[in-house]
């Protein structure tokens, strides 16, 4: 009996891995994340799988499901939204699994972060402008370490992908606006890839009334950074005529 940690991909069903969707097709049990995982994912479960949803249970409950598979020798099928690994709520999962001596393994999946980046059609990392992409969140009911505030973060300079904090878009943009002016770049991606996205583009003056007008308030990434406004910058050295690497040599 193994749990399958499996990341269904940011909302377009056919962004699921191949390996993922092979075994929600074929797992006894798939157990998955509420309205956040794509129905047209969990549709492709056998007719005769049980069919599980977790969003109204807490992690004891959760627990439960994999005890009663472990008993009865059944795979798991555990689909999570976007990829697993990034605030996923998926460690404390393995922690117990780990304690129960269940085995598990996760399948990455396509994160919300990259599929917004691909609705607006931006590159993250631009030469000479931003090498970094920082993941991170505001501060909210959940504490931020020593260090990770927002406003230090920003400071590197780095493009920054913001989760779970549309809903406080002001103090998302209060605390940018102490290290950036007015015109520094935000972009909103709300349900990257469903057929409902929506994009918001603006910047630190204007963003969080057009965030606001378009009653936006959850399931977003917030997108911040110099790339979103540097229309002039470099090539990249990969594909430059005196570039070598181990898989070309430079042209002579």
């Amino acid at each position: 009996m193994k749990v399958y940690i499996i990341g269904a991909g940011p909302g377009d069903p056919d962004l699921i891995t191949v390996k993922g969707c092979k075994l929600v097709e074929t797992c006894p049990i798939v157990f998955y994340t509420g309205s956040l995982v794509p129905k047209a994912v969990i549709e492709r479960a056998k007719d005769d799988s049980l069919v599980l949803d977790s969003s109204g249970m807490d992690l004891d409950e959760i627990m439960e499901v994999f005890k009663k598979a472990k008993k009865e020798n059944k795979d798991v099928a555990r689909v999570h939204t976007g990829d697993p690994m990034i605030y996923g709520s998926t460690a404390e999962q393995m922690r117990r699994l780990d304690d129960l001596e269940i085995e598990w393994e996760v399948i990455p999946g396509v994160s919300s972060f990259v599929a917004s980046a691909a609705a607006i059609g931006k590159e993250l990392t631009l030469p000479e402008t931003s090498q970094t992409i920082i993941l991170t969140r505001m501060e909210g009911r959940t504490p931020m370490p020593e260090g990770e505030k927002l406003a230090d973060l920003a400071k590197t300079g780095a493009t920054l992908a913001l989760f779970l904090s549309v809903g406080l878009i002001k103090k998302v943009v209060d605390e940018l606006k102490t290290i950036f002016d007015d015109t520094h770049p935000v972009i909103v991606v709300q349900r990257a890839s469903w057929p409902d996205q929506k994009i918001v583009r603006g910047d630190l003056s204007d963003i969080v009334k057009k965030v606001k007008n378009e009653k936006i308030k959850s399931t977003a990434i917030i997108l911040t950074g110099k790339v979103f406004n540097t229309e002039d910058f470099p090539d990249s050295r990969l594909y430059a005529s005196d570039f070598t690497h181990n898989f070309r040599q430079a042209k002579v």
